[in-house]
């Protein structure tokens, strides 16, 4: 039997996470690595749907306990996941109405007990311009200096999160056209 390696990649909106994560997932499969990401959002949106919620930014702006109800049973189904690399595409925060509340609180890490760490930032410039091209989601108002705090909260959190766990903390920068060179520094830092 295989030892699986959990690995918590987070970034806020517009750092080119998923693009990221899709080409991780090319090289850890072309290098014949048993691999699976679990979006954490879509999870917990999975299960909110249950209780009627409809839209996947509402979750954000639902009371703090039933956040962390919905994060404590997403987090039980990555735990049962086997696969030789299981990688969680998540947030370090959710920028709710009662503030910023943690992605990744204890309760959580204690039922994943990841191994690695990954925050994908890039410039805050860089993640304006992609936020402003996406609209496929209902997001808050874009500004630069929001994003500056949104990626300060973010180092924060994860930081955290590796003072918690004991689990190395990989910081990527994901410049734009720089995917490949990002993608093979989090593979190498996670040792795959």
């Amino acid at each position: 039997m295989v030892e699986n390696k959990k690995i918590i990649l987070v970034g806020i909106p517009g750092v080119g996470k998923t693009t990221l994560l899709t080409t991780m997932v090319e090289i850890l499969k072309n290098h014949k690595k048993n691999v699976v990401v679990i979006n954490y959002g879509s999870l917990m949106f999975d299960v909110a749907k249950q209780n009627g919620l409809q839209d996947r930014d509402e979750l954000r702006k639902l009371s703090v306990s039933e956040q962390q109800r919905l994060q404590k049973i997403a987090a039980e189904q990555i735990s049962e996941h086997d696969e030789e690399v299981v990688i969680i595409d998540t947030h370090a925060f959710i920028n709710s109405p009662e503030g910023y509340y943690p992605g990744l609180p204890e309760h959580v890490l204690k039922i994943i007990k990841p191994d690695n760490f990954v925050s994908v930032s890039a410039k805050p410039e860089e993640i304006y311009n992609r936020r402003m091209k996406d609209d496929t989601r209902n997001r808050d108002k874009i500004t630069l200096a929001n994003i500056k705090k949104e990626l300060d909260v973010q180092s924060g959190m994860i930081s955290a999160c590796a003072v918690i766990t004991g689990s190395p903390v990989r910081l990527v920068l994901n410049g734009e056209g720089k995917i490949d060179e990002a993608a093979d520094k989090i593979i190498k830092a996670i040792g795959l």
